[in-house]
């Protein structure tokens, strides 16, 4: 069976299994006294959209506020 051709911007699962394990992982610091409480605000946009939405704009040189919405959501959210 034949693969989809995939877009030179879209991230395929093969090379996410590669880059996902250098994505650090977020952790609030136990010490510091944060001004709102943990889940608070605007829930954050999954690792693997950021990095495909960062391939976008190096990819096609595009501003990054020119982001496509109906793919990315918000690019000041992204």
């Amino acid at each position: 069976m034949s693969k989809a051709h995939a877009h030179s911007w879209e991230v395929t699962d093969e090379f996410w299994a590669r880059v996902e394990p250098l994505v650090p992982v977020v952790q609030r610091d136990p010490g510091k006294v944060y001004q709102r409480r943990a889940g608070a605000g605007r829930p954050p946009k999954p690792a693997r959209l950021v990095f495909e939405a960062i391939v976008y704009v190096l990819r096609t040189g595009c501003q990054w506020k020119a982001l496509p919405a109906e793919r990315f959501g918000s690019a000041s959210a992204v």
